[in-house]
């Protein structure tokens, strides 16, 4: 077994590949760009979400974000700039984007989920829910009719992978939050849907890991590799050479830039999201929200209220787009219309970017060019519902045992 095991990024996804690989008794050090404060593992809704069953690449997508594009303040707009590496994903990602291919996608996408949302309650109960999850379920809520159609297609399908769901009229959806206003046609409740505060769970994470040895390398840029033969033997950085026995990618968007210098190249774009975090609001939702017609997401952490949302393809550093969060909060107070918020200064506002790629589905696996590197990146919108599910496989992966799911679906060079 290797004993000496290197993980490149400190999100989510890194931080639970080390709690699984120091549980197996193997040395990790953990090496970020950041100082593990503030990424995308940090402003994201904070769901852990079996139920998120379809990919972002499904039927219809492409011709709603052709539209969409038109607008830089829609939920999903890609910047419109010569990059090849945009117009090969984009490519792909419309190559991917049909019933056939969703159809095909769903069930190891629910496998994933549903083994990650058993592990997360596990993880709770080992470290301790330090992070606000609450197990109440996660509504998907809606205005139109056809949206009503769609999600009630949705929750069929849910229905026949084994998923309970709960329709609920408006006056169903009002009379379970007490505290608001709630304007909207119905909504379908997922009750296996969790939420937490993420920043919470990192911080929860991080404190854990450290007590139980794993070394952290913060505020460190790799600059590239040292290789013998068909191993990476070392991580360089710009604070020093780190030897690895084994190397594990999990840099979020920042994949591509790492698989250069490796030599290796694979379809990935950084999707920005955006949100914003009110404090100790006076009135407070109950349940967490999807806000279907909008794209919005909407989650309560105690006496705090997050919301977010939008898709943003404009290159990692783009600047902030504030009409974006703008969007945001508009459609939030279409939904509840007497929330007692009121939308904040620049500064307040978060953004992140979503790692994807091409089919919706993540990239977990071993690379054939090295034979001790696994990649685990591209979880888009999913990172936390999936990451402890994703940080099993990587044990699995690196101590060459059998893996809890089938990741064949998962494959890192599939093109």
């Amino acid at each position: 077994m290797t004993q000496q095991v290197t993980i490149a990024g400190g999100g989510v996804i890194g931080l639970c590949c080390a709690y699984y690989l120091q549980k197996k008794g193997i040395s990790v050090t953990v090496i970020d760009r950041g100082d593990i404060t503030n990424g995308t593992s940090f402003g994201n809704a904070g769901y852990v979400s079996p139920s998120h069953i379809h990919p972002l690449a499904s039927p219809g997508i492409v011709a709603k974000g052709l539209r969409w594009m038109l607008s830089s303040g829609s939920p999903f707009y890609i910047k419109p700039r010569l990059n090849a590496d945009l117009i090969r994903w984009c490519f792909a990602f419309w190559r991917n984007a049909n019933q056939a291919t969703m159809d095909r996608n769903i069930p190891p996408l629910f496998n994933i989920l549903s083994f990650s949302r058993d592990l997360t309650s596990e993880i709770k109960n080992d470290i301790g829910n330090h992070f606000r999850m609450q197990e109440i379920g996660i509504f998907m809520m809606y205005k139109n009719a056809a949206t009503e159609k769609h999600e009630f297609e949705i929750a069929k399908e849910a229905n026949a992978l084994g998923l309970e769901t709960i329709v609920c009229d408006a006056k169903q959806v009002q009379d379970m939050e007490t505290e608001v206003e709630v304007q909207v046609r119905g909504g379908v409740l997922y009750p296996i849907d969790c939420h937490l505060h993420p920043g919470d769970f990192m911080r929860t994470m991080k404190a854990h890991l450290e007590k139980a040895g794993v070394r952290f390398q913060l505020n460190t840029t790799i600059t590239g590799f040292e290789k013998q033969g068909d191993k990476v033997t070392a991580v360089l950085t710009d604070k020093g050479k780190f030897d690895c026995g084994e190397l594990v990618l999990t840099p979020g968007s920042w994949l591509p830039e790492l698989n250069k210098q490796l030599g290796i190249h694979m379809l990935l774009q950084g999707g920005k999201g955006y949100s914003m975090t009110f404090e100790k609001i006076e009135r407070n939702l109950k349940y967490p929200a999807i806000l279907v017609d909008h794209r919005t997401a909407m989650t309560p952490m105690g006496a705090d209220l997050r919301m977010g949302g939008t898709m943003e393809i404009s290159g990692l550093g783009s600047p902030t787009l504030i009409k974006r969060a703008q969007a945001i909060f508009n459609a939030a107070k279409l939904y509840y219309p007497d929330l007692p918020v009121s939308f904040p200064a620049t500064e307040k506002i978060w953004s992140g970017y979503r790692p994807l790629t091409p089919d919706g589905l993540p990239y977990i696996g071993r690379h054939s060019r090295y034979s001790n590197l696994v990649i685990a990146c591209g979880h888009a919108m999913l990172g936390l519902s999936l990451a402890a599910g994703t940080g099993k496989l990587v044990e699995e992966l690196v101590s060459h045992s059998p893996t809890s799911i089938d990741c064949s679906a998962f494959n890192v060079e599939r093109k």
